[in-house]
């Protein structure tokens, strides 16, 4: 592969990023948009498809993944998919100007880590086996390891879905990524094959015969409706600032993994630079946990029921729609504020509102 190829595979990586960075947050105040006039996308609604400024997001992210997706193209995996870093750092700033989800000094560190990380793993990277035709990767794709590892994560997926989303989606941002990553890893698989394929007929090697190369068009559309439909209820439902980066670590990880195992990337590797690797993916996931340690919560809220909050003399006054509930405070405070009341104090509030009738 010449060096012209390897630099429009940058690139276009590059753009990819920019795109895709800047579709999380277009995405996500399409979804407040909507939850503001409807029910929230993470309950289940879809109202957002109704958003403009969600299919701006949206036709922002299919640029950028087409863009990804021609990368994979001219570039090797391995120099492609790290790339995908530079789309935290690019929602991380812009939710911080565009959404006020502030990103804080350590956060900035993180987003650091996970270049650094993702730099390392780029020069240490094992070089990617180009397969020759569609029939090559079904091959590839039907060999007892790989088959392994696709029943362990569809049936993962089928756990997360079925068991842990109803219980601990609302809760645990693990649950809707890693749904996102484990289809995540096999999309790439089947894009793949199927820019392998779109390569060779350009060439005059026609793969439009093979059922293979249908099969793996199936599967890519599959597995992208089902990472699109998650990763809408990661967004609403926690930071941006943050979905981004673990979304990011799951899903380059597990890619590598996946096709590490139907490639083989990583025979004839010498002990130093699987060690180097090991090491940034260690970087990445530590400025992913730095990330989520320093986030800024979201404040919770009662829409339409609570007006204004403030203190004066003994007492936390909500005003609500319908009248006022005043709760004492251990001390005389003479100041007036307005604020976003915490998780406990919502709690207390709803039993008071349904206790006192301010329905």
């Amino acid at each position: 592969m010449g060096v012209l190829d390897n630099t429009k595979g940058l690139i276009l990586a590059m753009l990819s990023s920019l795109f895709i960075g800047t579709s999380f947050i277009l995405k996500k105040k399409g979804l407040k948009r909507a939850a503001a006039a409807g029910t929230r996308a993470g309950t289940g609604s879809y109202t957002y498809l109704l958003e403009p400024l969600w299919w701006a997001g949206m036709i922002t992210m299919i640029v950028g993944e087409i863009a990804n997706f021609v990368a994979y193209m001219f570039a090797p995996a391995v120099l492609v998919t790290p790339l995908g870093a530079l789309s935290i750092i690019v929602s991380a700033v812009l939710a911080h100007f565009m959404l006020k989800e502030r990103l804080r000094q350590m956060g900035i560190l993180g987003c650091l880590s996970c270049i650094v990380g993702s730099i390392v793993i780029v020069i240490h990277a094992p070089q990617e086996h180009t397969p020759s035709s569609v029939l090559e990767i079904w091959t590839l794709a039907t060999e007892p390891a790989f088959l392994i590892y696709e029943a362990v994560t569809l049936s993962m997926v089928l756990v997360l879905i079925i068991y842990f989303e109803p219980h601990y989606g609302q809760t645990n941002i693990l649950v809707y990524l890693g749904i996102c990553s484990l289809m995540g890893s096999l999309t790439v698989m089947s894009i793949k094959a199927i820019g392998t394929a779109i390569k060779l007929t350009l060439e005059g090697i026609s793969q439009a015969a093979y059922p293979q190369t249908w099969f793996f068009l199936s599967v890519a559309v599959i597995c992208v409706i089902t990472q699109l439909n998650y990763l809408n209820k990661a967004l609403d439902t926690f930071n941006a600032a943050i979905v981004s980066p673990i979304y990011y670590v799951m899903f380059t990880t597990l890619t590598i993994i996946a096709s590490a195992i139907m490639f083989k990337d990583w025979s004839g590797q010498d002990m130093n630079s699987i060690i180097s690797e090991i090491c940034g993916f260690i970087t990445v996931l530590s400025g992913t946990i730095i990330l989520h340690v320093t986030r800024e919560e979201e404040p919770t809220t009662l829409p339409g029921i609570v007006q204004a909050c403030y203190i004066e003399q003994a007492f936390l006054c909500m005003n609500y729609e319908h009248g006022m509930f005043c709760r004492g405070l251990d001390r005389p405070v003479e100041q007036k504020f307005n604020f976003y009341p915490s998780n406990s104090l919502v709690q207390s509030l709803t039993a008071h509102q349904t206790r006192y009738g301010f329905e």
